[in-house]
């Protein structure tokens, strides 16, 4: 359901319990309840939307700064040397089962191939 109470709104407002890794003034950064990596954690930007396709209604400060805190949500995991891998799922067909926008940074061990 597209509501505006997903249960990330309820992690961002503290209100049910995450694995939190990063936080700065723009995004919040927590461990993924069925890692599909090593290192797999979801970053959500504090500023909402539904998905990607919502983001086109930000101010682009907004989306620079959701890609901006999925870069550093990665460095400070570590992960920049070996590398790493992020996802964004945008609609029910392509997987999105939580309707408030947000990246997987999948890492910490080398991932098969995806595309090219």
């Amino acid at each position: 359901m597209q509501g505006s109470d997903t249960i990330f709104d309820k992690i961002l407002a503290r209100e049910i319990p995450a694995a939190i890794v990063y936080e700065d003034d723009d995004v919040l950064a927590f461990k993924d309840i069925q890692p599909q990596a090593k290192v797999h954690v979801l970053v959500i930007p504090k500023r909402r939307a539904a998905s990607l396709n919502d983001l086109k209604d930000q101010p682009p400060s907004n989306i620079s700064a959701f890609l901006i805190g999925v870069s550093k949500a990665a460095a400070h995991l570590g992960l920049v040397q070996g590398g790493y891998r992020v996802v964004l799922n945008t609609g029910r067909d392509a997987g999105q089962t939580v309707f408030y926008v947000h990246a997987h940074i999948l890492g910490g061990e080398p991932l098969g191939t995806f595309g090219s």
